[in-house]
């Protein structure tokens, strides 16, 4: 078993990690157990009672967060010619298809959303062993296939992530910075989860939400009071 940092110790002082706290002691709390030199992601992890084993049980979207996420995003756009001065109107940062292609088959995956077209969809799946364990792969459910490529850029851009459930029934997304005001980071959480809940498969029995927690880099998590969020 590792052994706790007298920082990590100090962190787990401040708080009960068995009581469930509102959202807005969650938020204060989060940002009193942060000890990095640099400005931490906030994180949310939201359990679900969901087999994501199970087709017609799997949970993935995307939602756009009020105040982004406090990061700067690179985009990718793998479009025909045509497309090429939209995207780069839109602020992608490389635009491009076939060159682009090669380089990712060479290993080059240093980009945080990857937009395409239908059209070279055929093209684009050659690179599913690459970029869907690194969560880049493109999807139509979270409008990243699409002929309005310039849109999805900029939605990339304002804070719009996309968020699957894992094997485990967990949800993992960044939800903002420790620098951001408590405002921005309650509402950012807000916007997530009610657009989670949103999408509960039908097929889904019992309770839907099991837990949610929030943390920021290298920082213990803090259980979040779930009707704090949706009252």
């Amino acid at each position: 078993m590792a052994k706790l940092t007298k920082k990590h110790k100090e962190a787990l002082a401040k708080f009960d990690k068995n009581h469930e706290y509102s959202i807005a002691e969650a938020v204060d709390l989060v940002k009193k157990v942060t000890y990095t030199n640099f400005d931490a992601s906030v994180d949310l992890s939201i359990r679900l009672g969901v087999d994501p084993r199970k087709a017609n049980q799997m949970v993935r979207g995307s939602v756009t967060l009020p105040h982004g996420t406090g990061k700067e995003l690179k985009v990718l756009v793998l479009c025909t010619p045509d497309k090429e001065e939209e995207a780069k109107n839109a602020g992608a940062d490389y635009v491009g298809l076939d060159e682009y292609i090669q380089k990712i088959k060479g290993g080059w995956t240093d980009v945080d959303v990857v937009i395409t077209m239908p059209s070279v969809m055929p093209k684009v799946g050659q690179l599913g062993r690459i970029l869907g364990p690194r969560g880049l792969m493109p999807n139509p459910k979270t409008g990243t296939v699409t002929m309005e490529v310039g849109k999805a850029v900029e939605a990339a851009k304002a804070g719009k992530i996309d968020f699957k459930v894992d094997k485990y029934g967990i949800i993992h997304s960044p939800v903002g910075k420790v620098s951001f005001n408590d405002n921005q980071l309650i509402e950012n959480i807000k916007e997530l989860v009610t657009t989670i809940i949103k999408m509960k498969p039908s097929a889904a029995k019992g309770t839907y939400v099991k837990s949610l927690y929030i943390s920021s880099t290298m920082s213990p998590g803090i259980k979040v009071d779930l009707k704090s969020i949706t009252a």
